[in-house]
Parts: C-alpha cells; structure tokens; sequence
C-alpha cells in the first residue's frame, strides 16, 4: 500500500489498497511463472535411471554414502531450493523407504508414498508439480515384494467384507482393475506367483495412469523427455528391478 501512496498521492485509500493487491497478484503470478521453466541442467532420465541403479546396487552391498548426503553443508546448500533428479511414487509400507533403497541424499528425490502406490489425482498433481518445477525428466513408480495393499485387494476378492472400511475400500478399489484379471488365470493355484504377479500388474497400472491420466505428463513425454518407469524392491534381497518402460541401454 504504501508504494502505491507515494506514487498516488492524490488517491483514496481505498483505490490505493486495491491497486496494491493487484501489484502484489502480478508480482507473485510472474514469480510463479519464473519458477515453472524447465531446469536445462537437470540430468536426463537415462543417467537419473543410472544414478538410482548405482545407489541400489550401494544400499545392496552395504557400500552406502555417508555424511555427506545430509550433512549441514548439504542442509544449508538446498534451504534456498531443490532440484530432485527423480521423481518416486512408492509405497508407504514403512520397509521401502525411497531414500535409503536408492542410497540418496536431501535434495536427490521428490517422494511421493501411499499404500500401494496408486494413483488419484493428488498423485498425479504431485508429479506434475514436481516434473514441471524442477524440470525433473524421470519418474519411478515403484512397488515392492508381498505389498500389503495387494494382498488386502486379494481378500477382499476372495471373501468380500463389510467391516473394511470407507477409505481402506478406496484404495483396495484403485488396485482391484490390475489384479482382478489375474485370479482367473493359472496363477491361481500358485499364491506366491499370484502375489508376485499381482503387484508387478498394479506398479504398470500405475504408470500408465501417469503417462495417460495427464495432459501435463504427456506433454512433458512428448516432448521434454520426461520417462516413468515401473519397478519392484525385493524385502528379501533390498534389489530394485525396473521392469517397466525402461528406456533401451545406449549403445
């Protein structure tokens, strides 16, 4: 207000608050625009693939990076922004965290985690945040062994029950469509294989629903070289497998 004041004077009060305000949407609404160009430094997603390949192999190994990841340095370095080399929709089952699995630090991942990592559009708003702001050009969907979610959508399709909650039915909904189809197969008399298959369905499933569920996501495929890959953590060995869209080794 007081800027708009001095430079009008003879102005009411109440013309000169209005004047403000509308300064002040211009300013944020251009600062917002600064802030949504695509970072041209950003790594592509062959070499983010690369990097979270490298990091699984040290989180498997035991040959982690230390300090350095979170240290004060790297703290104080990323307070003023961030420029995550990969986006990762995982799930929230407290033994996958995307972090560790990959070996990172603060500032290498946009983490986005909820059981059974489906997709609904606060997902799908995530990515596109991510993706757009930062100008990040790989994005994970990553599932894992025995996921809880699946095997309570397996349940539920075996023996329907009326005490399931509203929310947890929501969920259980999302990934019914991926695993459904695979009841009638043999699979269905190999609980191990169905389980396994069940949840590799549902991390395609939910790829595709980012590659196709968003006209911001496509046009960043099209024509950014944003890539969303499907894998799956093994709790038993802590391997990544990417399974799903990935890109053909260069050669």
């Amino acid at each position: 207000m007081w800027v708009t004041a001095y430079l009008f004077p003879e102005l009411p009060l109440w013309v000169a608050l209005i004047m403000q305000q509308r300064l002040s949407v211009t300013a944020v609404t251009m600062k917002g625009t600064n802030k949504m160009s695509p970072n041209e430094s950003m790594i592509s997603a062959r070499d983010a693939l690369e990097r979270l390949r490298a990091g699984n192999r040290r989180f498997v190994s035991e040959d982690r990076a230390g300090d350095a990841l979170t240290n004060q340095a790297r703290r104080q370095a990323l307070a003023a922004g961030q420029e995550p080399f990969a986006i990762v929709l995982g799930c929230s089952d407290s033994r996958v965290p995307a972090e560790i699995v990959f070996n990172q630090g603060l500032g290498d991942l946009f983490v986005i985690r909820v059981a059974g990592n489906i997709v609904a559009p606060s997902q799908i708003a995530s990515v596109e945040f991510a993706a757009e702001r930062s100008g990040t050009r790989l994005v994970v969907v990553l599932g894992h062994s025995r996921c809880g979610a699946v095997l309570a959508t397996l349940e539920e399709l075996g023996r329907p029950s009326q005490d399931q909650s509203r929310n947890l039915h929501a969920i259980v909904d999302r990934i019914r469509p991926a695993v459904e189809p695979l009841l009638g197969t043999d699979l269905g008399r190999d609980p191990d294989a169905l389980v396994h298959q069940c949840v590799r369905a549902n991390v395609r499933m939910s790829a595709n629903q980012l590659r196709h569920g968003s006209e911001i996501l496509e046009q960043l495929i099209q024509k950014d070289g944003l890539q969303v890959v499907g894998a799956e953590y093994s709790l038993d060995t802590g391997v990544v497998e990417f399974f799903d869209g990935v890109p053909p080794a260069s050669g």
